[in-house]
């Protein structure tokens, strides 16, 4: 199932929300975290950003990692959850083991 426009915008915002409360929650004094503009970046400390955008015109959320690259995701209603398009890993169990390697901290999404 598809979302429209309203919807996917919706659903876009409140994930970038949760994702930016939690990081900054378990990595605040770890990472830089900004949300601006429907735009997500995650500095670490350690070294490495994260930029992870809504790309309205697929319905989309794309992912720049420092550990793997770009990456496109696509919602999955049944799972109420963001998809890769390549890989069909889910967006958050993705970037929550990520950033655990890179920092050692647990981040749940």
């Amino acid at each position: 199932m598809s979302l429209d426009d309203t919807a996917f915008a919706r659903i876009a915002d409140e994930t970038l929300e949760a994702v930016m409360d939690a990081v900054e929650g378990a990595l605040g004094d770890q990472a830089d975290v900004d949300l601006d503009g429907g735009i997500l970046t995650i500095d670490l400390d350690a070294g490495g950003q994260y930029v992870i955008n809504k790309h309205a015109p697929n319905r989309q959320i794309w992912m720049s990692s420092p550990k793997s690259g770009a990456t496109h995701y696509e919602y999955d209603a049944k799972a109420a959850g963001w998809r890769c398009t390549r890989s069909g890993s889910r967006f958050d169990e993705t970037l929550a083991a990520e950033l655990k390697t890179l920092t050692g901290v647990a981040v749940r999404l």
